[in-house]
């Protein structure tokens, strides 16, 4: 079984099944198969078009909305940017002052109305509801706090699952900012229980934006939340992590899975980041690092894949971000490695 939103939304081109590629270069250094599953290569340049996809022709079908407005770090407004403007939808997006100017200057240019406030995404956050809540005809769109988005953020599994893997998957790594894309892949992993049943979730993420971990490791907190983001990994820019993404998580352990929280530093994101382009030719965020991490820092993937059977397959999401270019690569690189 998939998600029903899948074919509808695809066959209008708001998302796309993206490739699953065996990694050499990272199936060499972990002595174990590891699959990109290439997400980078939606439209929006992450894979938060699979969830607004599903939200936005929800909307448009059951409410008849014409007008979204959102707050995001960047790539979730992209997304909603993209989507909406397929469907030919108003979109207004809320950013933080946090945002780079290159992301400021795509958003515009998918056409979608930009305003810039606050210190950081919970500020934006604010004034997003604020005017969804004074306009009748807009609904405000959550960068990642939506059963909607989760459930076209589950898709990845179905796509995994349909794939031609041939090994069992002993893992999935993917990074976490709010938990929007964590419960997705948790879901996918619920309706496919009978071969992700017993598969580790690695949750990944810089230690300075560790809402996720934080929690998770401080006795599955709900309350937890961390007083300031302090990381290069601004797209992970959330204080608190969805209380679902917790509750997902531990409703996979009672079912026989597990999950780890993995940490890692903003350096062994942007070494990642590094080491991905040089092998694969591709560019992501450091929000993206922090997943690939997991396999290229030798010392987080020793406590994140600790007890996955050796002959299993590891599957990374790799979630893409559009803050990212050349330029931006090399000052990481230079600041921090």
């Amino acid at each position: 079984t998939t998600s029903s939103n899948d074919d509808s939304t695809k066959s209008q081109h708001l998302y796309f099944s993206t490739p699953l590629i065996l990694s050499q270069p990272l199936t060499n250094l972990c002595n174990r198969p590891i699959y990109l599953k290439l997400d980078s290569l939606q439209p929006s340049g992450s894979f938060k078009d699979r969830g607004m996809a599903h939200l936005c022709t929800t909307l448009r079908s059951t409410k008849g909305t014409t007008r979204l407005i959102s707050s995001s770090g960047g790539n979730a407004g992209l997304a909603v940017a993209t989507v909406g403007s397929k469907l030919g939808m108003d979109v207004q997006v809320i950013v933080p002052q946090t945002t780079k100017e290159l992301v400021l200057q795509k958003l515009r240019g998918l056409g979608a109305d930009v305003t810039v406030h606050g210190a950081n995404w919970n500020e934006a956050d604010v004034l997003a509801r604020q005017r969804a809540g004074e306009d009748e005809e807009a609904e405000y769109v959550s960068p990642y706090d939506d059963p909607l988005l989760w459930t076209g953020h589950s898709t990845v599994v179905d796509e995994i699952v349909l794939s031609s893997v041939e090994e069992s998957i002993g893992a999935i790594i993917a990074s976490v900012g709010g938990g929007g894309l964590i419960c997705g892949i948790l879901e996918g992993v619920s309706r496919h229980n009978d071969v992700l049943g017993k598969t580790r979730i690695v949750a990944a993420e810089t230690i300075g934006a560790s809402s996720f971990g934080g929690a998770w490791n401080n006795n599955k907190d709900v309350n937890f939340k961390l007083n300031a983001i302090d990381s290069i990994a601004t797209s992970l820019g959330a204080l608190q992590v969805t209380p679902v993404a917790l509750e997902r998580a531990s409703k996979h352990e009672e079912n026989g899975g597990s999950v780890r929280a993995a940490l890692c530093t903003d350096a062994e994101a942007v070494e990642a980041c590094v080491r991905f382009s040089q092998d694969h030719r591709i560019l992501v965020e450091p929000a993206c690092g922090a997943a690939l991490a997991v396999l290229y820092s030798d010392r987080v993937r020793e406590g994140a894949l600790e007890g996955v059977g050796e002959g299993e397959a590891v599957v990374v999401e790799v979630c893409g971000g559009s803050g990212v270019n050349s330029e931006l690569m090399e000052s990481w690189r230079k600041e921090f490695l």
